[in-house]
């Protein structure tokens, strides 16, 4: 029987492997790995454990190799294998996610031994459904928990197991692999190499976990943040991290102030103009930004076919034409207005000019949102990553030089 002195010291342990393990989620890999290092390896390997298996692999591979291989040896047998195996997968994919399989059968078992090894095995893992296997160990069926309770114990597995079953392969990127799964809502899907070999488990949660992160993820990048800034993140990392983004902007900001230096006598001519330059800018570049966000959208969710990318630039092209259009009538009526206040003899021709100049501009915005991720994925980039400040840089330039321009040219 277990004393209280001797429970106290493992509920202490218990409870800084918790500490330990909600540390980690709040930082991202090299942060948490830089924590748990600090740490004894005995100590680790649990709360890896209790982590996104993907999440766990990411900080894994941040240990230095003595500490990884401590970590490793303190860690059951089974899953040390499979971290292994799920490190020669590449980043993103599901292989990443995958834990091992341990309810594993041969066809010829029968529904009473099957259940006798269950018992065994609920013990040290979470079962969801046992896998009919053979001797290469390539998956022949699922057999469900329902199906055991139900089936006289002396039937064989290969007459009650799924022989049609639904799995995934360990290279698959997370994005595609959730585009599969979307209308299924397995709890543990099997997963596969090409000769059908099983190699791991991947739970839908832990997919679900991992794309909830990435999506989170993009916001940030879009402006220059980047993935690996969490709150808990230091403040001389956040600094490390935004400013290099925050000096690439402010130098495209200096592009955007040179297009109103070449008109310089155009704007002290007509100084009205002033008063609408913010306005072109601020909303071409929500045109912008809506192009922007359903492309990344469509780019993130697969939605985007090969060879559809020009029919996506078109639209938005379109959108950016209409909408430039019945919005530039509310900004020349309201040029017109102040014009006219101001007695200026050229009332008409200034309103026609910013009439112009917002659809010319909310055109361009919407392609340069639609063209913007798509430039940066062609390149191998992430198609978030900082194209927020490249799209603003185009919207400004454009819609400062078309108004400012057709002014010069229509107005002398």
């Amino acid at each position: 029987m277990q004393t209280a002195s001797s429970a106290r010291p493992q509920s202490t342990l218990d409870a800084q492997q918790s500490m330990l393990k909600q540390e980690a989620k709040l930082r991202p890999p090299n942060e948490a790995a830089a924590l748990l290092a600090e740490h004894p390896a005995a100590s680790v390997a649990p709360v890896l454990l209790g982590l996104n298996p993907g999440f766990a692999q990411d900080i894994l591979s941040e240990f230095p190799a003595g500490f990884r291989y401590e970590v490793t040896h303190a860690t059951p047998p089974d899953i040390a294998r499979q971290w292994e195996r799920n490190e020669t997968y590449p980043q993103g994919s599901v292989g990443r996610l995958m834990e091992p399989a341990s309810a594993l059968f041969r066809p010829e078992a029968t529904v009473g031994e099957a259940v006798e090894q269950l018992r065994a095995l609920v013990k040290i893992h979470f079962i969801t459904y046992g896998y009919v296997t053979d001797p290469a160990g390539r998956l022949l069926g699922v057999v469900t928990m329902r199906d055991l309770l139900f089936t006289d114990s002396t039937v064989a597995l290969s007459e009650v197991m799924l022989r049609e079953f639904f799995h995934l392969k360990p290279e698959m990127q997370l994005a595609e692999a959730m585009r599969l799964v979307l209308d299924r809502h397995f709890p543990v899907y099997p997963v596969c190499d090409d000769q059908g070999v099983l190699v791991g488990l991947v739970r839908g949660q832990a997919m679900f976990e991992e794309q909830a992160i990435e999506i989170t993820a993009q916001v940030g990048t879009m402006v220059g943040v980047e993935k690996e800034e969490r709150l808990a993140t230091p403040f001389q990392q956040s600094l490390k991290f935004r400013h290099p983004w925050l000096q690439l902007n402010l130098l495209t900001a200096f592009v955007a102030g040179a297009v109103v230096a070449i008109f310089q006598d155009t704007v002290d001519r007509l100084v009205i103009l002033a008063l609408f330059l913010p306005v072109l800018a601020g909303q071409s570049g929500n045109t912008g930004c809506q192009a922007l966000a359903v492309t990344l959208r469509g780019l993130t969710l697969g939605e985007l076919k090969a060879g559809k990318e020009r029919a996506l630039v078109m639209k938005e092209a379109s959108l950016g034409l209409m909408n430039g259009a019945f919005t530039g009538i509310v900004a020349a009526a309201g040029m017109y207005f102040v014009a006219n206040h101001q007695n200026n003899p050229d009332a008409l021709v200034l309103s026609v000019v910013v009439w112009l100049a917002l659809v010319g501009s909310c055109v361009a915005s919407g392609i340069c949102g639609a063209m913007v991720p798509l430039t940066l994925k062609r390149f191998g980039a992430d198609p978030a990553t900082a194209s927020s400040i490249f799209l603003t840089t185009a919207t400004d330039v454009v819609s400062m030089g078309l108004l400012l321009g057709l002014a010069t040219l229509l107005i002398r």
